[in-house]
């Protein structure tokens, strides 16, 4: 298994977790609250959100890179 290879599971597997903590700050009652007066989330549950829909990207496209080195 390449070090790419390895960053990429990392780095998926961070995204996962981050994407976990978004899930799960989404559903608090304080959360709920606020995006039903506001229309929109919380700015600690935007950033959980963004940074693991852009962790799983680069993931995803480091172990693709890395599998199309062999």
């Amino acid at each position: 298994m390449s070090q790419s290879n390895i960053i990429g599971l990392v780095v998926l597997a961070l995204g996962g977790v981050l994407l976990f903590f978004a899930w799960r700050a989404s559903n608090a009652p304080v959360e709920q609250l606020s995006e039903a007066l506001t229309g929109r989330y919380t700015d600690n549950t935007m950033w959980y959100m963004i940074g693991g829909v852009v962790a799983v990207v680069a993931g995803i496209a480091l172990l693709v890179r890395g599998g199309a080195r062999r």
